[in-house]
């Protein structure tokens, strides 16, 4: 009978196929650690692989005999989550093996060769202790009380929801606007999940963010209510909701493949002719939806960033000493763990007689179980025009401390400038001295006379080339003249910038939209829409709001139905970034109602002047 198991062994082997990232490739081993001496128990070998090119079991040792295997089955995953596809794939060799005699009996490490390499498992001591209860004289299949081994339920058998079910927990329940919600999924199960799959949920009034865990899952045996399941966490989202009240976080429905066994089925008989002796079935397993109680912040103080969390502030400036017209930079770092992406840019005052520039913002921040963690970097660059010794204030710094609950304010320590004297370029030429110095005939041989109303002195052409450049001077001068009294005007520059620098971000806004990269997109739509404001206002962006700016338009000859378009641009790219359905159109939406808002406001300004 053994000799007749191996032939079978032998030639199964030689059929088996898969594929992974050798890198990666390993056998994790499943059996029990006791069993009563007359029990039937299986041994399971698991390769996170379908590229099997060789696979050999260990020696089952005397006092041990093999009755049956291996028995393949073949597992493969695929999930989709925010357009990113992941897979996962393994295969599982199960033996069954009849413990004969009482004993302690290790059984050898096992061995597959993945793309030509081989990999091992860990060997396998099993205890044979006591005499199993009597059955008629049949084998009893062991029972595993530590579960550490699944049990493959014969085909037909119910599949109940204390069978297989998941839990949703929150870290919290009730949290303040902003403040982060770690959503985890848990599966919880007792027969043999081979796939499952699930769709995002549909997070109204939260903006979400996946958490990545490792493709390759890993039970690990949890007790509930005394009876040992096979476990593992299958995915979390971090959510930071952007309503108040209560809110509700939906079900959703996984589709998932559970494998039974077919015992009416010789395992043998069945390999040989194209069946498995299992059937897959399917399970819709419903994950319970979770409330959430978001409450307010308190009255927020004004110069607030929206920040709420656990954060610090520091700065500093590349250079003390600089000269009139070189430039500087100011650097300052917001770091912690938080809504970082969500806050506003921090407000910098350089003094009067500096050209201040947009900074230029980098994002070095990583998502971790506690929320958004890590920096963002504002680099400010500003150019000194006039010497002297000047002072950069501190920049402040205000947010919602979640562990105090209360506002607290940070500050930067100010910096002192000493600027010099420009550089007085000056370049002068050089020329060179005539070698020879003697005196020189000035003409040799005959000569011609010309007439003196010939000669280009006192010509009408030479009159001409001495008015041009006085007509020149003079039109420059005027030209330059009004520059600098506009540039004077600073509420007219603002005005003049507002709609280039809106061009600009609206531009990288459809560059970002062309490569469906929509939380960037929104972002700097958002940008494009109150910077316009700001400068065409003559307002700083922090006392902008619906109401003032509807006032402020209109005081400028702006109708009603033109203010309300730019208002509906706003709320609706508030709303897009979070709105289900055709990612792509809702950017598309969303970049023309702003575009024409801007343009139609445009107009309106140019006609009035």
């Amino acid at each position: 009978m053994t000799e007749r198991l191996l032939l079978y062994i032998s030639l199964i082997l030689g059929f088996l196929i898969g594929g992974t990232d050798l890198s990666r490739a390993q056998i994790s081993v499943s059996a029990p650690s006791k069993v009563s001496a007359g029990e039937n128990f299986r041994i399971a070998y698991t390769i996170n692989t379908q590229d099997v090119e060789d696979f050999r079991a260990g020696n089952i040792p005397s006092g041990l005999e093999l009755i049956a295997g291996p028995y393949t089955s073949q597992q493969s995953s695929y999930q989709m989550i925010n357009g990113h596809t992941s897979s996962s794939s393994s295969i599982t060799f199960t033996f069954t093996v009849y413990a004969g005699k009482n004993g302690s009996f290790v059984v050898p490490p096992a061995h597959a060769r993945v793309r030509g390499k081989w990999v091992a498992s860990r060997p396998v001591r099993i205890t044979v202790s006591g005499r199993a209860r009597n059955s008629g004289g049949a084998p009893q299949m062991h029972q595993d009380a530590g579960g550490q081994q699944e049990e493959i339920a014969a085909a037909g058998s119910a599949i109940t929801s204390k069978d297989l079910f998941i839990k949703v927990t929150a870290n919290k329940y009730r949290v303040h606007e902003q403040e982060p919600v770690l959503l985890t999924y848990k599966v919880y199960t007792l027969v043999d999940l081979t796939q499952l799959e699930g769709k995002m949920p549909d997070l109204t009034g939260f903006h979400s963010q996946e958490i990545p865990l490792p493709q390759q899952k890993s039970f690990h045996v949890e007790r509930v209510n005394g009876r040992p399941y096979r476990c593992v966490t299958w995915s979390q989202y971090l959510m930071y909701p952007q309503m108040t009240g209560a809110l509700k976080i939906p079900s959703i429905t996984f589709k998932g493949i559970v494998v039974q066994q077919n015992r009416n089925v010789d395992p043998f008989e069945a390999f040989f002719n194209g069946g498995s002796g299992y059937v897959e079935v399917k399970r819709n397993i419903v994950a319970p939806g979770v409330d959430i109680q978001v409450d307010p912040l308190p009255a927020k103080p004004v110069g607030f960033s929206g920040g709420v969390g656990k954060f610090s502030i520091s700065a500093k400036l590349d250079k003390k000493e600089v000269k009139a017209g070189d430039p500087i930079t100011l650097r300052v770092v917001i770091s912690g763990t938080g809504n970082l992406k969500l806050i506003k840019q921090p407000v910098v005052e350089f003094p009067n007689g500096f050209d201040k520039y947009d900074p230029k913002v980098t994002d070095k921040t990583k998502l971790t179980n506690a929320g958004v963690g890590g920096s963002m970097v504002y680099d400010y660059l500003a150019v000194p025009r006039n010497q002297g010794k000047y002072t950069i204030p501190s920049v402040s710094f205000i947010y919602y401390d979640v562990d105090a609950n209360a506002y607290k304010t940070l500050h930067t320590q100010p910096f002192t400038v000493n600027v010099a004297p420009g550089d007085g370029k000056s370049s002068s030429e050089d020329f060179n001295n005539p070698v020879d110095n003697d005196i020189h005939a000035l003409k040799n041989g005959p000569s011609d006379t010309t007439s003196v109303g010939d000669f280009f002195l006192g010509s009408a052409a030479y009159w001409v080339s001495l008015l041009l450049p006085l007509i020149a001077f003079v039109v420059l001068l005027i030209l330059f003249r009004r520059r600098a009294i506009e540039n004077a005007d600073i509420v007219k520059m603002r005005g003049k910038r507002a709609n280039k620098i809106a061009r600009r971000r609206l531009k990288r806004a459809s560059r970002l939209m062309f490569e469906h990269n929509s939380a960037e997109f929104y972002d700097e739509v958002l940008r494009a829409l109150w910077g316009y404001v700001s400068y065409k206002l003559n307002m700083p962006v922090e006392s902008l709001s619906k109401e003032n700016i509807k006032e402020k338009l209109a005081s400028r000859g702006v109708n009603d139905e033109i203010i309300g378009k730019f208002i509906s641009a706003l709320e609706e790219c508030e709303f897009e970034r979070y709105a289900p359905g055709d990612e792509a159109g809702n950017m598309e939406k969303t970049f023309q109602s702003a575009m024409t808002a801007i343009i139609e406001i445009e107009d309106v300004m140019k006609k009035r002047k």
